[in-house]
């Protein structure tokens, strides 16, 4: 089973959401990972807003340090603007999506970042298959 690490700086948005994202339409056929380089206390209130309104609950994660041992344990690792800050190991694949940060964005905007984050869920679902 392939396991994918999506990692941001804060791990309270744009990870979070993409992680929903694939858990929700990838299932078990997945292992999903999620992390940032300098954890927010909580999650983005407005990202679980806008994930529950598409019928996935992101209201009990975490966030959580991004860690050696995280990537190690992952075939993809997927960056959203945490820059250097991830640990790069041969033979992993990486790949950076360009995504607005949604922190201290309205509803309006985060709905944006949430349908772009699917598109891309989907695409990478395509690809692992």
């Amino acid at each position: 089973m392939p396991s994918v690490l999506f990692v941001c700086v804060h791990n309270a948005g744009r990870s979070q959401m993409a992680a929903g994202w694939l858990r929700e339409l990838a299932g078990d056929r997945v292992e999903v990972r999620s992390a940032g380089s300098a954890p927010a206390d909580q999650i983005n209130p407005v990202a679980v807003e806008a994930m529950r309104e598409v019928g996935i609950d992101i209201t009990n994660v975490q966030p959580k340090i991004l860690t050696t041992d995280a990537v190690e344990a992952s075939d993809v690792v997927i960056t959203m603007g945490c820059g250097d800050a991830c640990p790069i190991f041969p033979g992993k694949r990486y790949e950076d999506w360009q995504l607005d940060d949604p922190a201290g964005q309205g509803i309006e905007a985060v709905r944006e970042i949430r349908d772009e984050i699917r598109a891309r869920v989907e695409k990478l679902i395509h690809e692992l298959a």
